[in-house]
C-alpha cells in the first residue's frame, strides 16, 4: 500500500465523509484506509455511514470499534444502563436514521429496544470489530492506550474510553493515532487541527459533528486533509 489513511469520529456525517474520501482520492487498491470508530450518534445519517463502512470493509478497510458504537451494541443487548447513557449521547439521532419508533420518545430512555433485521445485521457487524490495529510503527485505536499496559493485554473498554491518563502518560516508541477526544481540547476552542503530541500521539478527531471538521491523516507523510 502506498498510503495509510486514518479517519475517526464520523458520527453520522455521511456527506462530509464522502466529500473527504473524494478529496483524498481514496483508492482501495493503493491505500490502506483505517477507520477509528464512532460511526454513529449525533449526526443525521448513522445508518448510511454504517452501510458505507461495511462496504469499505469488504474492500479491505480496517474498521475499529469506538465507544459510541459500543454503546449501541450494549443498548441492543437490552442493558438499561447503556440505553440511558446512549440516549444522553446522541442515540436517538441514530435510531431516527433507522426509522426506529424509540427515536420519537420525548422524555427519558426506554427500558428495552426493539431490534429490526437491518439493525441486527449492523450490530452483528460491529460486534466483530477489533479495538486496535498495530503495525511496526503505529498503533491505531479509538480512545487511546494505557500508558503501562501492553495494548494486547488492555481491556477493550479502556481502549475505547480512555482520555487524560493516555494523553498525559503515554511514552511508548510507537506512534499512537487516536480519535475520541476532539482536538480543540488540546489546541484550544475553535482549533480543529490534527494534534501532534510531543509524546508520540496524534489526535485526529476534529469534532465534525460539533461544527468542527472531519480530518484524514495520511501516513507516513503526516499530510492532513479535512472537510
Amino acid at each position: 500500500m502506498e498510503r495509510i489513511l486514518a479517519i475517526s469520529d464520523i458520527h453520522g456525517e455521511l456527506e462530509k465523509w464522502e466529500s473527504l474520501l473524494a478529496q483524498v482520492k481514496y483508492d482501495p487498491a493503493k491505500d490502506q484506509l483505517i477507520l477509528l470508530g464512532d460511526y454513529v450518534d449525533r449526526g443525521p445519517s448513522s445508518k448510511g455511514v454504517l452501510e458505507k463502512v461495511m462496504q469499505l470493509h469488504e474492500k479491505g478497510a480496517i474498521v475499529l470499534l469506538g465507544n459510541h458504537d459500543h454503546m449501541m451494541i450494549k443498548s441492543f443487548e437490552q442493558d438499561p444502563v447503556f440505553i440511558e447513557r446512549w440516549f444522553r449521547n446522541g442515540g436517538q439521532k441514530t435510531l431516527a436514521s433507522y426509522g426506529h419508533p424509540a427515536s420519537e420518545l420525548a422524555n427519558g430512555a426506554p427500558e428495552s429496544l426493539e431490534l429490526s433485521p437491518i439493525l441486527e445485521e449492523h450490530i452483528a457487524f460491529l460486534r466483530r470489530l477489533n479495538c486496535y490495529y498495530e503495525t511496526d510503527d503505529y498503533i491505531f485505536v479509538h480512545g487511546g492506550v494505557h500508558p503501562t499496559t501492553p495494548v494486547c493485554d488492555t481491556d477493550p473498554y479502556t481502549l475505547m474510553w480512555i482520555r487524560s491518563e493516555f494523553h498525559d502518560g503515554y511514552q511508548g516508541e510507537k506512534t499512537v493515532v487516536f480519535g475520541h477526544t476532539p482536538t480543540e481540547n488540546f489546541h484550544g476552542e475553535g482549533n480543529h487541527d490534527v494534534y501532534f503530541g510531543s509524546n508520540n500521539i496524534i489526535g485526529i478527531d476534529g469534532g465534525a459533528v460539533f461544527g468542527g471538521r472531519l480530518n484524514c491523516l495520511e501516513l507516513p507523510s503526516k499530510k492532513v486533509y479535512s472537510v
